[in-house]
């Protein structure tokens, strides 16, 4: 991979070392900011169980485990948000229109509680 270096117009090879990287599953992501920072905060929602609730008369719930965080700046936010906008056109443009379901499961639903993280 070559990217132009905007000042000198030479180009700098780029190495992806992944030896020391992660592969995790999530299904949910919470998002929260600093001046300085975006942080993106991936996990699980999971139901409780109902054995595990104290009053079973009590609505289901569900726990949002952070399995990984992942810290940016803002210029790096963008072109996160960049990057994924052109990845998500490209796969609807093959695969049709993204549903975005609220509470329900399944391929292409956010399934995150009211009020809970973004999915």
């Amino acid at each position: 991979m070559a990217d132009q270096n905007p000042a000198g117009g030479r180009q700098v090879q780029i190495r992806i070392d992944e030896t020391r990287m992660n592969t995790t599953y999530a299904n949910t992501i919470r998002t929260s900011t600093t001046m300085d920072e975006v942080v993106l905060d991936f996990g699980l929602n999971l139901p409780v169980q109902q054995q595990q609730q104290q009053d079973p008369n009590q609505p289901a719930s569900m726990v949002f485990a952070v399995g990984s965080r992942v810290v940016l700046n803002w210029a790096g936010a963008k072109r996160l948000a960049s990057s994924m906008a052109q990845v998500v056109r490209a796969y609807e443009e093959h695969h049709g229109e993204i549903q975005l379901n609220r509470g329900q499961g399944g391929p292409g639903a956010g399934g995150a509680p009211a009020g809970g993280p973004h999915g």
